[in-house]
């Protein structure tokens, strides 16, 4: 059964296309290029506009405007598109502009939840249950991987990229790739390991965190080039696809990894290793 409420006092433009059970606050507006779909809630003063699709479950809260004209000069009017994944949480005042170059789009994934004053620019990508804690702002071309983390009042440069199941701590300024399952912060940015209590939680098994605390280590700390590194992991590491993905990653890197080389200090990284296996012991 439809149960559809639509507030008299919202904007709803002919040819917006609504599914069954969405609600509509005072004062949303919908343009009518946008799709709502099923078990969509749009909270009051809503803008959505352009070629938008909100996928099913998701809730918009007051104040978010998505789907705008991107903020990249270079745009000349393309037809672009902004996608929304399913059981999103968009908290209040996000912005999530449409993206610049013809048919191209800015995708967030399922299940994200995106909180207050965040920015998603043009063509960015944000997989599957991220979260962006209060403030970020994601610049031009940015791709965030499943599962990562990013903490408030973070900024991420145009063409990074953040992978799975990273944790990026707050107030942070993100100049190149972080890779996947590692944690940090700062200003400049700090890799400070592998994001261990995060893999747990996730039920990473024991064998599989060792083995990227191997890649991690021959990454970052051996002092060998990227390549040199990478070729080590391969010979030294059992294959596995969460290995294979941190090898993919670091050689897909166009702006670099983050805080590559960062660890020269011999006795900082003894320090950290025997912080990582403190760690380790208390989650076995």
């Amino acid at each position: 059964m439809n149960k559809t409420q639509i507030h008299p006092m919202a904007i709803i433009e002919e040819g917006a296309k609504i599914g069954n059970n969405v609600t509509v606050e005072a004062y949303a507006i919908v343009k009518s290029t946008v799709t709502l779909e099923d078990n969509v809630v749009i909270k009051s003063h809503v803008y959505l506009d352009g070629n938008t699709v909100i996928g099913e479950g998701t809730v918009i809260w007051p104040g978010a405007s998505i789907g705008t004209k991107t903020q990249d000069l270079k745009f000349q009017g393309e037809k672009t598109f902004v996608i929304i994944g399913k059981n999103c949480e968009i908290r209040e005042y996000v912005t999530i502009n449409s993206s610049c170059q013809e048919n191209s789009v800015v995708r967030v994934g399922d299940n994200c939840l995106i909180m207050a004053y965040c920015h998603v620019a043009h063509n960015c990508e944000v997989g599957n249950r991220v979260i962006m804690s209060n403030a970020v702002n994601l610049a031009g071309h940015v791709v965030i991987e499943d599962f990562a983390i990013i903490g408030g009042m973070s900024a991420v440069h145009q063409f990074t990229r953040i992978g799975c199941y990273a944790m990026v701590g707050g107030f942070s300024r993100v100049t190149h790739d972080i890779p996947p399952y590692t944690i940090g912060a700062g200003v400049p940015y700090k890799i400070g390991g592998l994001n261990l209590t995060g893999l747990k939680r996730h039920g990473f098994p024991m064998t599989v965190r060792r083995d990227l605390a191997k890649a991690f280590k021959l990454t970052y700390r051996s002092g060998l080039s990227l390549s040199a590194a990478l070729e080590q992991i391969q010979q030294q590491i059992e294959p596995s696809l969460y290995v294979q993905h941190w090898t993919e990653f670091c050689l897909a890197s166009r702006r670099g990894l983050i805080g590559f080389h960062h660890f020269k200090d011999k006795e900082e990284g003894d320090q950290l290793d025997e912080y990582e296996e403190l760690l380790e012991e208390k989650m076995t």
